[in-house]
C-alpha cells in the first residue's frame, strides 16, 4: 500500500503541468472518496449488479 505523500506524487505525475492547485484539490477530494467508497464497500455488506437485481427483480419491468 503507498503511502499519502506517494499517493500525491503519482497524482502530481499523471496531472498536466500547467494544472492549478483548485485543480489538485479536486482530484485529491476525488481520489479520497473513492478510497472511502472502496473501505465502505469492504467493511459493510453490499451486492453485486447480480445480486441486487435478483433482489429487486419484482420491481424491476423489462
Amino acid at each position: 500500500m503507498n503511502t499519502a505523500k506517494e499517493e500525491v506524487r503519482d497524482l502530481l505525475d499523471r496531472l498536466p503541468e500547467d494544472c492549478s492547485l483548485e485543480d489538485v484539490q479536486y482530484h485529491l477530494y476525488v481520489l479520497e472518496k473513492i478510497k472511502h467508497g472502496l473501505r465502505v464497500a469492504e467493511d459493510q455488506s453490499v451486492y453485486s449488479q447480480e445480486e441486487a437485481e435478483l433482489r429487486l427483480k419484482k420491481w424491476l419491468t423489462e
